[in-house]
């Protein structure tokens, strides 16, 4: 609405906001409101339109829960925000939604990108992203006061007033708690975008090319591998396996030499006994038997302990 032309102005007089129970506070205690790079960005569209003490006022109305609604759409904000009359006010806050048509390049762009498309389905927001609206023409956040439609029912005729800087406030961090819902409100939800990455595939056309001839090599390079195994075993020399079935499963050592090893001894075992129980390998030393070298050093084991 126009300016009055004289006298004070009505949010000059107003008294303080009337208390409400139950109402959408701001997390945020003190200083600024926006915690992650995507909400901060919000902000200072808002804070671009340079009314400091609305924004102040806003701010306020945000942490006391003076917004009693707030509800976001695909293109459109609405809220109801109480003020000093006993009747709340209808606020909403309007940005152009992207065309299917940009939303499809978009998502064709973020699909390239495997660490985009990783990241967004991990549930992330990767900062590059404003890089791919931009790349496709669509800025992804308002890049003016002019690409919002903002509208309070309060008689203030500045904008943003009060009202309209407390939703903008809360509309902010609840981008914080889900950047999915900034992209909701320029017109794809969470679960369309995400279905139409997976659909998309992990890798461009190149990159999936690049994995076709690496799958060839490995291919190649095993058949080689199997080759070379081939060519090892038919140096192996011994009777067919059809003429050995009958001993296959026959222990190396005798059943009474087995059973014999087994039984329980009544004298204390002695140092050498693993040299009395084993043939050593068929090697001397310095003419010596191997088991003759090795007997001195077993009784000098069994001395010591």
């Amino acid at each position: 609405m126009s300016p009055p032309a004289s006298g004070p102005r009505w949010w000059e007089t107003a008294g303080p906001p009337i208390p409400v129970e139950g109402g959408i506070k701001a997390k945020s205690k003190r200083g600024a409101i926006g915690e992650q790079w995507w909400s901060r960005r919000f902000i200072a569209v808002l804070e671009s339109y340079g009314m400091s003490g609305r924004l102040q006022r806003g701010r306020s109305y945000a942490r006391k829960g003076q917004v009693v609604e707030f509800s976001l759409t695909q293109g459109v904000v609405t809220a109801r925000v109480q003020g000093s009359r006993p009747q709340p006010y209808n606020v909403t806050i309007k940005v152009l939604p992207l065309t299917t048509p940009q939303w499809r390049e978009v998502e064709r762009r973020l699909a390239s990108q495997a660490l985009f498309r990783a990241k967004l389905l991990a549930g992330e927001m990767p900062a590059e992203i404003e890089e791919i609206f931009a790349s496709c023409g669509t800025p992804l956040f308002p890049r003016s006061a002019a690409d919002l439609d903002m509208h309070c029912s309060c008689p203030d005729w500045g904008v943003p007033c009060k009202h309209l800087a407390a939703v903008c406030y809360v509309l902010a961090e609840a981008f914080d708690d889900d950047p999915f819902e900034m992209l909701a409100w320029r017109g794809r939800s969470r679960s369309a975008l995400l279905t139409a990455l997976r659909q998309a595939g992990p890798r461009p056309a190149a990159a999936a090319a690049d994995t076709s001839a690496d799958a060839a090599q490995d291919r190649a390079e095993g058949a080689d591998a199997a080759s070379a195994t081939h060519a090892v075993l038919a140096d192996v020399t011994g009777p067919p396996l059809a003429r050995a079935l009958d001993g296959f499963w026959t222990p190396g050592l005798s059943q009474a030499r087995l059973r014999a090893l087994a039984a329980p001894s009544a004298t204390p075992a002695t140092p050498d006994l693993l040299l009395r129980m084993f043939d050593p390998p068929a090697l001397t030393v310095r003419g010596k038997d191997l088991r003759d070298v090795l007997a001195p050093a077993y009784e000098q084991l069994g001395a010591d302990d």
